[in-house]
C-alpha cells in the first residue's frame, strides 16, 4: 500500500500561461500569489517489507525547526521560518534562496503502521522519517499446501 501525499489547499504545480505569456515580473513574484508554493521540498517515499520512509529535502535548515505531527492518520512535516535575509548591513540586489515556511501532509495507511514507533532524523539536509508497519501489513511469506 501507497502513502497517499495530502492536498495542502494549493494549487497544483502546472505550466502558468499567463505568467510565461506575460513574464514573471508583470505583476508579482509567483510566490505572492500562491504563498510557498514554491518552496515545497521534494520528497522520495520508500517501502520495505518493515517499514515505508519518507525522505524530505530540506537542506538550510536545522532540526530543531521541524514540527512533525501525526493527527487522524495524518502526517504533517512543517517549518516556520521568515525567508528574508537576516543581516540588515548586507543589501541584497536579486535574492533566489527559499528557506522559508512550509507545509508538507501525508495520509498514513489505516492499520497498517504503527503510529507510538514512528522516528524523524535529520542528517545533511535530508529529514527521515521511517514509519513502521503492522505485523499485519507485512508480507506473509510464501506457503505451500499441502494435498491431502
Amino acid at each position: 500500500m501507497k502513502l497517499v501525499r495530502k492536498f495542502n489547499g494549493q494549487l497544483p504545480e502546472t505550466n502558468d500561461w499567463f505568467n510565461n505569456f506575460l513574464g514573471r515580473d508583470f505583476f508579482v513574484e509567483p510566490d505572492q500569489y500562491f504563498g510557498t508554493r514554491n518552496n515545497q521540498p521534494k520528497v522520495n517515499i520508500r517501502e520495505s517489507e518493515e517499514t515505508y520512509q519518507i525522505e524530505v529535502a530540506a537542506p538550510g535548515y536545522q532540526k530543531d525547526e521541524f514540527k512533525v505531527e501525526i493527527d487522524n492518520n495524518i502526517l504533517t512535516i512543517s517549518v516556520e521560518r521568515n525567508n528574508e535575509p537576516t543581516d540588515e548591513n548586507i543589501k541584497y540586489s536579486h535574492y533566489e534562496y527559499k528557506y522559508g515556511s512550509f507545509s508538507r501532509s501525508f495520509t498514513l495507511p489505516k492499520g497498517k503502521v504503527q503510529e507510538s514507533k514512528i522516528e524523524a532524523q535529520y542528517n545533511n539536509g535530508i529529514l527521515t522519517i521511517s514509519i513502521p508497519k503492522t505485523e499485519e501489513a507485512k508480507p506473509k511469506p510464501k506457503r505451500i499446501l499441502e494435498i491431502q
